[in-house]
């Protein structure tokens, strides 16, 4: 593969062939059980119907850097990690209760139908939605398990998935357990590098190395470079989930006001504001029943604070030092050029 060039489109062609080809027959199976999952086994289809394909993007530069071939059993490793995104998104969108993903109804929500006029039908549907994200996480491990690569190119990596699972759901639960306290910075932050920085960037070109044999230089500067990435990615995500159009986000732009959710932005506005402000914000944070020109308060007050300039700061700086840690790491030149694109695509997009 070239460089930006690298051809980033015709990767994610690939990627999306291996996915779809591998959930749809994981999906016929499960509905062969019996028809009445058939709706379940849909859902399994549409948690990977879209997505930039970032997280295996990473794992196959972690890999290529090191100065290995492309490999299609490695691209196959590399997807497997679409799936935990899939399970995570799933599982996320229960959590926080969203209503659409995509442009499209989330799982939960899409699953209503499948439990009909009984009473429970939206417990029941959210009880089959997290089993949705729980078979897509061991269908994560299936075909990491069984990409074509030598045993022991996988033993080399088969802990870092662990760890990799264990930081997610940390992230998870600091979400959870942070929603509604005090707005604080660096309690956000936190969030931001366990719930999403470290298995969008750095967990993934970790385990590329490992997979290739990397040395540990290489694994650090790996971890210099995908940390602060990866922060960048999610501030980014925030930003767009508030400001951006859901039309071309296909998200709810106001669950994390409806939430009150631990995020950077609405730390950093909180700290910005006088007594009058975090009164209003009071008034309006982590209500559900939020009309538009509650949302449109919250956001007007962001901007005359100026807060979302602070986040695009924040989002700079880190791109920055990811960068200049790319700049260190002794890689060939086209998993240079592949991995400063990929930096820019992952903090600049829109969507």
């Amino acid at each position: 593969m070239a460089s930006e060039g690298w051809a980033q489109a015709a990767f994610k062609s690939r990627v999306d062939e291996v996915l779809h080809r591998f959930v749809a027959r994981e999906a016929d199976a499960f509905a062969a059980v019996d028809p009445v999952l058939e709706p379940v086994a849909e859902q399994l289809e549409a948690a990977v119907a879209d997505g930039k394909r970032l997280r295996a993007a990473f794992c196959y530069w972690g890999w290529r850097a090191v100065g290995q071939p492309d490999s299609d059993a490695l691209l196959r490793a590399a997807t497997s990690l679409e799936l935990v995104h899939a399970a995570a998104v799933v599982h996320d969108d229960l959590i926080d209760d969203s209503p659409l993903r995509h442009g499209r109804p989330t799982a939960h929500v899409a699953l209503r139908a499948a439990v009909g006029d009984r009473s429970d039908v939206d417990d029941s549907a959210r009880s089959l939605a997290m089993l949705v994200g729980d078979l897509l996480m061991a269908l994560a491990g299936q075909l990491f398990a069984t990409c074509g690569l030598p045993a022991a190119y996988l033993a080399r990596a088969r802990p870092l998935w662990a760890v990799m699972a264990r930081e997610l759901i940390a992230g998870e639960c600091l979400e959870i357990l942070r929603t509604g306290a005090g707005p604080d910075t660096t309690a956000a932050l936190k969030v931001v590098r366990y719930k999403t920085a470290k298995y969008t960037v750095e967990h993934p070109l970790l385990i590329g190395g490992a997979l290739a044999g990397a040395g540990a230089r290489t694994c650090e500067g790996y971890s210099a470079y995908g940390l602060p990435l990866g922060e960048a990615f999610q501030l980014r995500d925030d930003l767009i989930g508030l400001f951006g159009h859901p039309g071309q986000t296909g998200k709810a732009n106001a669950d994390d006001v409806h939430g009150h959710r631990p995020t950077a932005l609405l730390a950093e506005t909180w700290r910005l504001a006088d007594d009058g402000e975090r009164a209003l914000l009071r008034s309006l944070l982590g209500r559900h029943d939020l009309d538009a020109e509650g949302l449109d308060a919250v956001r007007d007050t962001m901007r005359r604070l100026k807060a979302p300039d602070r986040v695009e700061d924040m989002i700079c700086a880190r791109v920055g030092e990811a960068l200049a840690a790319l700049d260190e790491l002794p890689v060939p030149e086209d998993a240079a050029t592949a991995l400063t694109a990929l930096a820019h695509a992952a903090s600049a997009r829109r969507s």
